[in-house]
């Protein structure tokens, strides 16, 4: 650090962001803009500070953060925009006396690339803006870095020709933008008029590629701004240098007809006019001086670059419409995710909405009914609200469940349709196929010699020595099957008496249940009738009254809806489920006493 007296700002300033993260650097650095923007300094305090600037690091910070992604800083594009314009500033009207080949060589082109590239992007960013306001506020960021490089080169005259050489510079110049195009004709303007010559300290594609783009915005465009700035441009260069001049008339060789056809009665007629007194006056003196080869050459140059422009012009629409289209469908695209992105939000914000006033009506509804019930009745209530609750959750389940499975279903079913049609249309293929071919003629089958045929009996022969065949008798054969049928006939008797036994097993169980059942729902002694009575002392009251309710379930079961019926496997349309009438039928008494 210097050791002569030092701003105190500016070093509050290093000190703060030596001790700071590096996130929050950028929105310190634009302290500076308010330290260099003080009204009580003069021009040698300006200088001192921005020397005091320099010393300590701080306009290497600025590029430092320039150099990084502009997306990532604090404030975005509008801090990378001020930024810019701090660095710019604090360049202007520095001398730096030590190493001052460092900062002339060195620092001032990194300057200088790192502000063209940060326009660039401002200018991207701008043609692919889609509101008014994102394209608004990135124009007035360009504007500002466009301004910090006029200063930058207009304190620092050396760098006029590496502005112009840098590819950087050549690609924002080369736009179809109206707006990005005369700010940066406008550079170009500023850097003329700094130094007039430095169109021929550049190398002659870079000057070519210049006057061509100049030229051809005049060709390309019916905008009277963009026609005057290019005028204007082209004018202010012929008056220059007299060398352009002849360049003019020789590359360009349709300029004067464009200009007095195209750009005449624009509003600024004043520079067409001086302009093509200009071109006519290198004209009329270049006559007379130019060798027949060299005219001879240049007509046919003139006819080459004129056919060349042609094709360029005549391929120039279509690649405007086709851009056009592209550009529109992405705008259109984006317009369509925003609108379907607001719609899904406000969608979603009235879902929402829906289903708090559902839940407040829920237990506003709740509350009244509390109200209502008796209290030894709310847990009775709250149980029915409960099975109400689960079974509106299964019967959605379940029809979301069938749904699904329909549609698996019905996938298979057309793939197995779609394999059908594809077996029937083979069968059919091969079938014909099988019809053309020709019938071969029946070919009798070769005989057997003696040899063959005796070879063959003797191995017959062979094999039933080996393998002898197992003989019973008749009476063997009757024994054995009089012995079936007596075990037949033991097994079926046995049979027969098992069931009974399991019937009346079956008999008794139900019975005992009915009893117990009885005995379990019996009022008490003291609220005993005779009706009672009867219930105990005959059998047919508890057995009609079990059947009735097992008829009543049955009946029950054949009037529930579709989605009761469905589960894991489909059912036949006769068949009831066990577990429907068992829970009715358990304690229901079948048979009689023995």
């Amino acid at each position: 650090f210097p050791m002569a007296a030092t701003d105190p700002q500016v070093l509050a300033l290093a000190a703060q962001i030596t001790e700071s993260r590096e996130q929050d650097i950028p929105l310190l650095l634009l302290k500076l803009k308010g330290i260099l923007s003080s009204p009580s300094l003069g021009c040698e305090e300006s200088n001192k500070i921005k020397q005091d600037i320099y010393d300590y690091g701080l306009t290497q910070y600025c590029l430092l953060v320039l150099k990084q992604d502009h997306s990532q800083l604090h404030g975005a594009w509008a801090t990378a925009a001020q930024l810019a314009e701090i660095l710019s500033h604090c360049c202007v009207g520095l001398e730096v006396k030590e190493d001052p080949e460092e900062f002339y060589r060195k620092f001032l082109p990194s300057v200088i690339d790192s502000l063209l590239v940060l326009g660039k992007r401002l200018q991207a960013r701008f043609i692919r803006a889609i509101k008014d306001k994102e394209k608004q506020d990135f124009l007035h960021w360009f504007q500002i870095v466009t301004d910090a490089i006029c200063w930058l080169f207009g304190g620092h005259i050396q760098l006029a020709p590496r502005v112009l050489q840098n590819e950087r510079f050549l690609q924002m110049l080369i736009t179809d933008d109206v707006e990005t195009a005369i700010v940066m004709m406008a550079v170009l303007h500023n850097i003329l008029r700094i130094n007039s010559s430095v169109l021929l300290q550049v190398e002659e594609e870079t000057l070519h590629s210049i006057l061509d783009e100049l030229v051809y915005k005049l060709s390309s465009t019916t905008n009277p701004a963009v026609g005057s700035a290019a005028t204007k441009l082209l004018l202010l260069v012929a008056k220059s240098c007299k060398q352009l001049v002849q360049l003019f008339t020789a590359r360009y060789k349709g300029l004067k007809g464009l200009l007095s056809k195209q750009w005449t009665g624009k509003g600024f007629d004043r520079e067409v006019n001086q302009l093509l007194d200009l071109l006519y006056l290198e004209q009329s003196s270049g006559k007379g001086e130019m060798p027949k080869q060299h005219e001879a050459a240049c007509v046919i140059q003139a006819a080459w670059r004129g056919f060349q422009t042609r094709k360029r012009l005549k391929k120039l629409p279509q690649a405007v419409v086709t851009l056009q289209r592209s550009f529109r469908a992405k705008r259109e695209q984006e317009l369509q995710h925003l609108t379907k992105q607001k719609e899904d939000e406000a969608l979603k914000l009235q879902m929402q909405l829906q289903r708090q006033r559902a839940m407040r009506l829920f237990h506003e509804r709740q509350l009244a009914l509390l109200e209502v019930v008796h209290a030894s009745q709310v847990n009775k209530y709250m149980q029915e609200m409960e099975e109400k609750s689960a079974l509106t959750i299964q019967r959605f389940w379940r029809g979301y469940r069938a749904r699904r499975i329909f549609h698996q279903q019905k996938q298979s079913l057309k793939e197995y349709k779609a394999a059908v049609i594809i077996q029937r249309a083979a069968c059919k293929f091969l079938e014909k196929r099988r019809r053309r071919r020709p019938l071969s003629p029946w070919k009798e089958p070769k005989g057997l010699t003696d040899e063959q045929r005796l070879a063959l009996q003797q191995k017959v022969d062979d094999y039933i020595k080996l393998h002898p065949a197992s003989q019973m008798s008749e009476e063997r054969s009757k024994e054995l099957h009089v012995q079936a049928q007596a075990k037949l006939a033991q097994f079926l008797l046995r049979n027969r008496l098992d069931q009974r036994a399991a019937q009346r097993r079956e008999a008794l169980l139900a019975q005992v249940n009915t009893d117990v059942e009885l005995l379990m729902n019996a009022p008490g002694l003291e609220e005993t009738t005779e009706k009672d009575f009867g219930a105990f002392m005959s059998r047919s009251i508890p057995v009609a009254t079990k059947a009735r309710q097992a008829h009543n379930t049955m009946l029950k079961y054949t009037r529930w809806p579709w989605w009761k019926k469905l589960g894991d496997e489909f059912m036949e349309d006769d068949v009831i489920p066990d577990d429907a009438i068992n829970t009715e039928l358990e304690t229901l008494f079948i048979g009689g006493r023995k």
